[in-house]
């Protein structure tokens, strides 16, 4: 069997055959199932490399040729897959304790195995075709058939749509800037083309408005996933620009102008998050400074692009999937998100409320949990680069975090003598207390991360070098 067949080909297969054939109870097990053996495969069975059981041959071949294009999943892909396959379970395996049908576990698997192609396809510019296959199937995903999309929705279609034009015609252009460097022309057209391409894709400011209206429109526990999936593959394409074309990395105005975007992604969002009385528009703003993150240190230009990013991303994979299931908890029960209609949801719900404060501060970068190591590294380099830059990022942090102290009051606070209750169910208990101890075990041994974050970088052979 090959890679590409392996990790694209059956998660798609189980996707359709969920929506198809199963039944709601037990899509959650099948599709969590099969998420968590497609990584436990990557994390023990190397790609291309024999394993010899008795008389037993096991090969996993890397590529594969459909329709003229090759798809290929390298050795180096596997921790990359592992970690993939092994936060797309946690959502997967969430889903009933949120009270989401077997539709998005379905749509779910298909999104991720699109997704998963983007990154194995040559010539790698098709990825941009697969991101906007990927993103028309997030659409019934969040909408059931008989309600009108809001504008959240039409605005991320929109926007997913433009990007692939824009990524197509800067890749042609870039050829032709590889064969004359000198062509300045061309060099600025490509850069501005690729620029706009990625604005889109990862909803730069100001183009990241339908974010917390989506929060607000939708069910947070799809919006959730989409906030994970869609950004996580797209910074890994945006990387494997990076890593081919040498003059996206030494051009210093290119590099400026990603810190720029970055730096005011987050800074925006922090302080929009602090003005907010929505919970799901908090989530929202939150997503978009963690992206602003993310976009920062790919224009750092560090020797730790590699190792900042992904020791990024694997906290804010768990961190939105302990926080879209409890916000799915709360809303069932509040129905609005707002604070009027939230206020002393602690006290009939303190499992769903402790999580969701945990995975806020989490992402906040809140010492001794998952997300402060990856700030630590951050501010490490911005230290050495720019004070005005760390400036800016902190001011970003701040106001997240004052988000996360006006959330927690709005939960505590009460006029009524409503005695303490725990409402969730098991499950949901055991998911929540599960998340919320993730989250502390990646704050306090960071270490954990190491196994897949040291091998990730022979995925990109210049970044960093």
């Amino acid at each position: 069997m090959s890679a590409p067949l392996l990790w694209i080909g059956v998660p798609f297969a189980v996707g359709v055959f969920i929506l198809v054939v199963m039944r709601e109870r037990f899509a959650a097990w099948i599709g969590g199932g099969t998420a968590a053996t497609l990584a436990l495969i990557a994390l023990i069975i190397p790609i291309d490399t024999a394993l010899l059981l008795d008389s037993l041959s096991i090969k996993i071949a890397p590529s594969i040729q459909i329709l003229g294009r090759s798809f290929e999943l390298n050795t180096a892909d596997g921790p990359l897959l592992a970690i993939i396959y092994g936060l797309a379970a946690l959502w997967f395996f969430g889903t009933e304790a949120s009270g989401t049908g077997n539709r998005f576990v379905s749509l779910g698997l298909m999104i991720v195995a699109l997704l998963t192609a983007s990154i194995a396809v040559e010539p790698f510019l098709y990825a941009a075709l697969l991101l906007v296959m990927a993103a028309m199937l997030v659409i019934p995903l969040l909408l059931p058939p008989y309600l009108k999309p809001g504008r959240g929705v039409v605005r991320f279609l929109i926007y997913q749509v433009l990007a692939m034009p824009f990524i197509l015609i800067s890749g042609w252009m870039l050829a032709g800037v590889e064969a004359s460097p000198g062509d300045l022309g061309t060099t600025i057209q490509a850069g501005v083309m690729l620029s706009l391409g990625f604005a889109f894709l990862l909803a730069i400011f100001p183009l990241y408005n339908w974010i917390p209206t989506m929060m607000e429109e939708n069910a947070p526990y799809a919006t959730g996933f989409l906030l994970w999936a869609l950004p996580t593959f797209t910074v890994i394409f945006a990387l494997d620009f990076l890593d081919r074309y040498t003059w996206l990395r030494t051009t210093p105005q290119l590099s400026g102008a990603i810190q720029f975007a970055g730096v005011i992604m987050v800074a925006s969002a922090g302080i929009f998050a602090a003005l907010q009385r929505h919970i799901g528009r908090i989530m929202g703003y939150t997503a978009i400074a963690e992206t602003g993150l993310l976009v920062l240190v790919m224009g750092l230009g560090t020797s730790e692009i590699v190792n900042i990013v992904f020791l990024t991303l694997i906290p804010r994979g768990l961190g939105l999937t302990v926080w879209a299931l409890a916000l799915s908890i709360i809303k069932r029960q509040a129905f609005s998100l707002r604070f009027s209609e939230t206020q002393g949801l602690a006290r009939r719900y303190p499992v769903a409320v402790a999580a969701l404060i945990l995975a806020h501060l989490s992402m906040t970068g809140f010492p001794l949990l998952a997300g402060f190591p990856s700030r630590l590294a951050l501010w490490h380099e911005l230290a050495g680069q720019s004070l005005t830059i760390s400036f800016w990022v902190f001011l970003g942090m701040l106001g997240l975090l004052l988000a996360a102290i006006r959330t927690l009051a709005v939960f505590v606070m009460t006029n009524e003598d409503t005695k303490w209750a725990r409402n969730e169910s098991w499950m949901q208990t055991v998911m929540l207390g599960v998340g919320g101890i993730g989250l502390f075990i990646l704050g306090v041994f960071p270490q954990i991360m190491q196994p897949f974050i040291e091998a990730l970088p022979a995925l990109f052979e210049h970044i960093g070098r």
